[in-house]
């Protein structure tokens, strides 16, 4: 009897440590995904972030384009693929509009002038900005109100 009480402890003990060992496992797992997909993540960001002027670029093409139409639409086209290509990967605009609060986690300040809105809004959006998911890779540049 006590021969059997003695085996049936330790049959507890291995299934109590082969269940530990499946749960951490499990965690490891887990965890190991999540590190992946941060990696994926950062390789995108530099590649992002060195895109970036180039749609910039784009941007100021659009701006200085004359009459000729077909021109700006095609510009205007390989913008927005682009544009649709990294956002696929999970690049979004801040948004900004005139009379917003600044805010500096998601805002740079590039001048302060004169204005009769409200000390501390935004007047006027200098350069867009970005985020890849929830980390803002760059500012908005805006000019805010003093």
């Amino acid at each position: 009897m006590e021969e059997l009480e003695k085996l049936k402890k330790e049959r507890d003990e291995y299934l109590d440590g082969w269940k530990r060992a499946k749960a951490d496992f499990s965690n490891y797992k887990k965890d190991e995904l999540k590190r992946v997909e941060n990696i994926l993540k950062l390789s995108n960001e530099q590649l992002i972030r060195d895109l970036l002027p180039v749609l910039d670029s784009f941007d100021l093409a659009l701006e200085s384009l004359g009459e000729d139409k077909k021109v700006e639409r095609g510009v205007y086209l390989i913008r927005s693929q682009m544009e649709d290509v990294l956002k696929k990967y999970g690049l979004e605009r801040i948004p900004v509009k005139a009379q917003d609060p600044f805010d500096p986690s998601v805002h740079e300040a590039v001048a302060s002038v004169e204005s009769n809105q409200e000390l501390g809004t935004i007047v006027e959006e200098v350069e867009r900005g970005y985020r890849l998911g929830d980390k803002v890779i760059r500012a908005a540049r805006v000019k805010v109100a003093k």
